[in-house]
């Protein structure tokens, strides 16, 4: 049988000039996120198949890459359902994991606990631009803290981060699943149907109003209450008059506390930020993830065409591990479409080094090579990146690949010259 070269579908080998950036913006994720107090953990890339499918991933629980269970455990004859193979899978994200870490750790973790946590995840989605079915993700979470300074924590540290990557066009779009719920009550929908009607909703920038409307009546609703529904968004603004129109509007049917908590995020982050970019109040966004309880966001970069970060507060999902509620809000950066992005404009790590090429000639003597390396040692205590190489047949060719990996300073060393150098 013969060897496949190019990798799994929808996974990608990385060439060296991509891998520069990807270590260049994982260190400063990591240094930016440090200075806003969050502690690096980590957990395994496998989880338990229970946790993974505890109906809390929406549809990533659909895309799973499972894991047979091993040796004497894995009976194919006598299994009679999927949980008779499979006892794991390839986590999908970060957040499932973290919840199962904090309920096993929380006793030796302070409170709240800004967590930062950075690793690959894994989904048999359809590869697509800047998808893939192994990324990268990272992601900051806060838990044990009730109030809305954890929402602005994420928010300010996660743009403060972008900016430092020179993005500036996107918007940081909220919302919160209480007022998308406050909405369908005052439309009257019934409380039992709200998760279909969410999923709908958030087809709205793909099928538009028309297209919701009518997929909203087949499900038996009147024109009347879609009508009613449908036209709020019309009437919402997208800024904090917009959060007081639906504390007037749907009074009775919104907590008052969960409006005002919202307009102050807004305001808070407006007045500290610490890049260039738009807040903007989104009833429409719903996200898919059926774990989230509160506050919702996202960042939308209009030279992508779509959200680069997402996230929100989910509050129930440490209770199903340890029967207590635990307050828990998270952002999450989409690492692979920022990288994208940096490569496609052309990004140049900003604190690259300079480099330096020696090219030794053949059958070069022990004198030479000493010389050589102890060259190269002092190069380097003086901060830049060395390469020691032998010369090959076409050095002009060799020489332009150097160049082109930004090698400029190369130096020929012969076995005659060696010491003069």
């Amino acid at each position: 049988m013969a060897l496949k070269k190019k990798p799994v579908t929808g996974m990608k080998d990385m060439l060296p000039a991509e891998m520069e950036i990807r270590d260049y913006v994982i260190g400063l994720i990591k240094d930016t996120y440090k200075t806003f107090g969050f502690s690096s953990m980590e957990t395994p890339c496998v989880e338990h198949i229970e946790n993974l499918c505890s109906k809390q991933g929406g549809d990533n629980e659909k895309l799973i890459f499972k894991i047979l269970k091993r040796g004497e455990k894995l009976k194919i004859d006598t299994a009679k359902e999927e949980l008779d193979l499979v006892d794991g899978g390839l986590r999908y994200d970060l957040t499932v994991p973290l919840a199962r870490y904090y309920a096993n750790h929380a006793n030796e973790l302070p409170s709240p606990f800004k967590a930062m946590q950075i690793g690959n995840v894994w989904r048999a989605d359809r590869p697509q631009r800047g998808r893939f079915r192994q990324f990268m993700q990272c992601d900051i979470d806060i838990l044990g803290e009730a109030g809305n300074l954890a929402e602005i924590e994420l928010i300010l540290a996660t743009t403060a981060m972008l900016g430092k990557l020179d993005f500036h066009n996107f918007t940081v779009c909220i919302n919160d699943r209480n007022i998308l719920k406050a909405m369908a009550s005052y439309s009257g929908f019934k409380e039992e149907d709200y998760d279909e009607v969410f999923i709908i909703l958030d087809k709205m920038d793909k099928i538009g109003a028309d297209g919701v409307k009518a997929e909203l009546q087949e499900m038996g609703y009147s024109a009347e209450n879609v009508d009613t529904y449908l036209g709020l968004f019309d009437e919402i603004s997208g800024d904090v008059e917009g959060i007081r129109f639906c504390k007037e509007k749907l009074a009775g049917h919104l907590d008052v506390e969960i409006a005002d908590s919202m307009e102050m995020i807004i305001s808070s982050v407006e007045s500290a930020k610490e890049a260039e970019f738009k807040v903007k109040f989104d009833p429409t966004l719903v996200r898919g993830q059926s774990y989230y309880t509160g506050t919702i966001f996202e960042v939308v970069m209009d030279e992508f065409g779509g959200s680069v970060a997402g996230g929100g507060r989910y509050d129930k999902m440490i209770g199903k591990f340890t029967g207590q509620d635990t307050p828990a809000c998270g952002f999450s950066i989409g690492f692979e479409r920022i990288v994208m992005l940096l490569l496609e404009n052309g990004y140049e790590v900003p604190t690259r080094r300079e480099k330096k090429a020696y090219l030794l000639e053949k059958n070069m003597h022990k004198e030479g090579i000493l010389k050589v390396l102890a060259m190269a040692k002092a190069d380097r205590e003086a901060g830049k990146q060395v390469l020691i190489a032998n010369m090959k047949k076409n050095k002009k060719f060799q020489k332009e690949q150097l160049n082109a990996d930004g090698y400029l300073d190369i130096v020929d060393c012969y076995r005659d010259s060696v010491g003069e150098l």
